[in-house]
């Protein structure tokens, strides 16, 4: 029972051994401080092309669905008011699918906020407005 417990304090004295060597190789060389900044230079190039990528999707994926709402916003406004039976149902199809789009819109752009933190793009509108 006793070798176990030694063989336990030698083992723990080893990898604290390793860990002050580590930190003191990083810390106070010049070689360790160069992998370190390489490590991290290449964590920041991961997480900016990351970012960017995750940021170009939520903005096309946006835009897309803006120029949707407004090609059925549009729609509707065109035929609304025609007197052709026809052409008000093209109207209220127009109106429902803006106002689904316009509701899928605002549930993305609140789940995705943080993506612009306060620096939404001024293509990118923050709400899209119900057609009543």
């Amino acid at each position: 029972m006793n070798f176990w417990k030694n063989l336990g304090i030698v083992l723990a004295s080893i990898v604290a051994l390793f860990v002050v060597i580590f930190i003191v190789w990083i810390g106070f060389f010049p070689s360790g401080r160069a992998v370190f900044n390489n490590y991290q230079n290449r964590m920041q190039k991961i997480d900016d092309k990351t970012s960017y990528q995750q940021r170009k999707i939520v903005e096309d994926t946006c835009r897309a669905m803006i120029s949707t709402y407004e090609s059925d916003k549009i729609t509707y406004e065109l035929y609304k008011s025609s007197t052709s039976t026809e052409k008000q149902g093209w109207a209220e199809q127009a109106k429902l699918r803006a106002n689904s789009t316009a509701s899928t819109y605002n549930n993305y752009i609140l789940q995705n906020t943080y993506i612009w933190k306060d620096n939404i793009p001024t293509d990118i509108n923050i709400k899209l407005v119900l057609l009543k």
